[in-house]
Formats: structure tokens, sequence, C-alpha cells
């Protein structure tokens, strides 16, 4: 045991590292997190810089934020963790901190436009954006709430970014392609046009994606554009969220308040149609389906492995 916590320590310490050079966290910015047992949280302290973080300037924390062991004090964010890790008991770490690009969509409120590149479809899908409250808050902490069992990274308004998951390792991941994705967002705009996928590339996605094993809400959408940033529209107007920046194609349909999530996984696929199956495609359409769902398989397990 004492091993394995040695070892978490030391993981935790070089995530900080990765941060730090990526330019994530400036100065003593972010925090880091991970999930020791049902009662014991390892975190990091503040006041420190993500990448200097010795093993020992870790500290403990419980389930409420009380401080259980640590030379230093611990991060006055820790309550955004707690948050997470108490909606998602399955949650192991959580990474927060202030990558450039994607605390850019934060503070001009515009949602990360979909449909635009495979990579972003299969590891990110819809991206919410958190309504601002004073940092270090219940209420700060409450912000990603209605957005927790649906994504595993949120962005925080006029703030930065926070991910999670099973490990430390895929909890920062997920911040790392999301500002990867958002940088080269704000790149194609500057050069005056965004190509977004057709309906029959994004649904392929979307396939691939649950082939794969990741879940994706936008397959339990009715009557919605699967491109159209749907999911999350409906906590739009009290964060200020709106589409200004990026246009993503709208495909004959509308969003109102029945377009939300209805447990059917089936659905999306007629979005086009009230929710209905298209049942005029014939049998070249799902042969070039298949095809672009198998090369994009390809592409996607490429950069598995690479990793």
């Amino acid at each position: 045991m004492a091993q394995n916590l040695h070892r978490i320590r030391q993981e935790i310490c070089e995530i900080g590292r990765r941060m730090y050079a990526k330019g994530y966290c400036a100065a003593n910015d972010g925090n880091i997190s991970y999930r020791l047992s049902e009662k014991e949280v390892l975190c990091t302290p503040t006041m420190v810089s993500k990448g200097f973080l010795k093993p020992e300037d870790l500290c403990t924390v419980d389930l409420e934020g009380n401080q259980l062991s640590g030379r230093r004090k611990r991060t006055s964010e820790i309550f955004l963790h707690l948050a997470i890790m108490k909606a998602r008991p399955e949650i192991k770490a959580v990474v927060h901190c202030h990558p450039p690009h994607a605390t850019a969509f934060g503070i001009a409120r515009e949602p990360v436009p979909l449909c635009v590149m495979p990579e972003a479809e299969i590891f990110l899908g819809e991206v919410p954006i958190a309504k601002y409250a004073l940092p270090g808050t219940k209420e700060f902490a409450d912000t990603v709430l209605p957005f927790v069992h649906k994504t595993n990274i949120v962005i925080l308004a006029n703030h930065g970014t926070v991910s999670y998951g099973d490990t430390l390792e895929k909890a920062y991941w997920w911040t790392e392609v999301l500002d990867s994705y958002c940088r080269i967002l704000m790149l194609a705009r500057s050069l005056g046009n965004v190509q977004y996928f057709t309906e029959p590339e994004a649904q392929a996605l979307l396939q691939l994606k649950e082939k794969l094993g990741f879940q994706d809400p936008r397959t339990e959408l009715r009557n919605c554009d699967i491109c159209a940033n749907d999911v999350f529209r409906a906590s739009w107007k009290e964060a200020g969220v709106e589409q200004r920046a990026f246009t993503p194609p709208r495909r004959g349909c509308s969003w109102t308040p029945g377009c939300s999530p209805t447990g059917s996984a089936s659905v999306a696929a007629g979005s086009q149609n009230n929710g209905q199956p298209d049942s005029g495609q014939d049998s070249q359409t799902s042969h070039d389906q298949e095809a672009l769902i198998q090369a994009i398989t390809d592409q996607v397990m490429a950069i598995l492995n690479r990793g």
C-alpha cells in the first residue's frame, strides 16, 4: 500500500509538470486530486507551482474537504474535485487548470463546435460551459453538477477547465485533447472558414464512438441536429453562452425545450425525420457508411497505439 501511494504521489507530480510545461497553469495555478479510498483523497497544496511539485508536498483530505495530513495547506478549490467524486463514485482523478485556448472559449462564452475533427468527436463530444461562480466556494463546485454525468470535461466560464477520469492519465488527457482542438479551431477560423462534417460522416463517427466503448449523450437526442451543440443548449442562457464566432450547420431542425435526452439510443440517426429512421437509405449508402466507419476506426486506433 505504501508503495502504491508513493507511485500515485509521483504520478500527480508528473501530471503537474506536464500541465506546467504545456502552459496550462501559470505560477501557482491549477490543482490535481486522486481518490485513495471512500474516505480519503490525495490532492495538491495551495500556493505551490505544479511544475515543481514534490511527492511530500501533497495533502490528504476527507470527502468534506477537511485536511487529514500534509505539511502544506490543501488547495482552496478542493470542493470542486470532491463534488465531482461524490456525484460519480467511479471517478478516481480530477484535474483543474487554465489551458489557454479552451479557457478562451469560456471567456468568450462560445460553445466549442462539433463535427470538425474525428479525434474530438471520439474523445470529447460536446463540451459544456458552466456558469461563473467565485472559485473555492460551494457555489463554484456546484456549477459542474448539471453536466458531470454526460461528459468528462467541463469548461468553467471565465476560469479554466476541469476534467476527470478513472486514472490520472485519463483525467489529464481530456484537457490536452480539448485545448489542442480549441487551438486548431481558432487557427481554422482565422483562415476564414470551418468545414463541418456531413450528416452521414457525423453519424459514422457516433457509431464508431459507440463501437469503441465511449458514450455520447447525442445518441439520446430527439429532433436535434447532432452537429448543432444541442445537448447542453438549455444551460446557455444562465451561463451567457451564445454561438457568435462558430455557427455549426442546422440541417432542417430547430431546437426547442423538447429537444432533450429521451433515453433512446436509436433516435439520433433519424434527427432529420422527427426521430424516425430514414427508410429510403439504399444499400450503396449503407456500404459507403461502413467503409467510412472502418477508415475512421483505423485512424483512431493508430492514434491510440502511438499513445
